[in-house]
């Protein structure tokens, strides 16, 4: 009778072998792999931070730099995150003239369309519409000098208004350029519809 429950404890009792392939085993929500340890880490930072052995790793480097840069530039011009943009376009200053011209409609932006419609008319060989080709363009050029002239008239009082610096120095050039183009197609994108208000201050 002893000799029967001992064999069947020593069938019931786990071997060596299956103690360690259970202990290997991966654990229920586990990772499946060793956690690395500090000293591990530490060597694989030291990896990614040690210089270039040859050329073409350093290119391979530089280029990616090179996008990473580029991606955040492009999500910046879209979002109007200006620690990120080019030079240009960085600053208060800049963001203050980007509100201004964004949330009026101007003339200036039709200039290309209409421009390229006078040009087209003044081609056509047909008399009647080669004067309204120069007349679509005097009428154009007048606007113009009108639509620029209140802008610069309004960007002198709201700098005065909302800008630290109220000295419109260098701006007028900025606002012009960028009242000139078609309102979706600006870079940075305009974070302000036509209407809305701008902020109280720009620092």
């Amino acid at each position: 009778m002893f000799r029967r429950s001992s064999t069947a404890s020593e069938k019931s009792a786990p071997s060596p072998a299956e103690e360690v392939a259970a202990g290997d085993a991966p654990r229920p929500g586990g990772k499946g792999r060793p956690t690395p340890s500090r000293r591990e880490a530490e060597a694989a930072a030291r990896a990614r931070a040690k210089p270039a052995r040859s050329r073409k790793e350093m290119n391979a480097r530089a280029r990616e730099d090179r996008m990473a840069r580029q991606t955040k530039v492009r999500e910046a011009m879209r979002t109007g995150d200006d620690r990120f943009m080019p030079q240009r376009d960085r600053g208060p200053r800049k963001r203050f003239v980007r509100d201004l011209v964004d949330t009026r409609f101007g003339f200036t932006e039709l200039v290309l369309p209409l421009m390229l419609l006078s040009l087209v008319l003044q081609w056509s060989g047909n008399p009647s519409l080669v004067s309204t080709g120069y007349l679509i363009f005097t009428a154009m050029m007048l606007l113009i000098v009108l639509d620029l002239t209140w802008l610069r008239i309004r960007l002198r009082r709201e700098a005065r208004k909302r800008l630290e610096d109220p000295s419109a120095k260098g701006l007028m050039f900025y606002a012009v350029t960028r009242s000139m183009q078609i309102k979706p197609l600006r870079l940075p994108k305009p974070q302000r519809k036509i209407g809305e208000p701008m902020a109280d201050t720009y620092r």
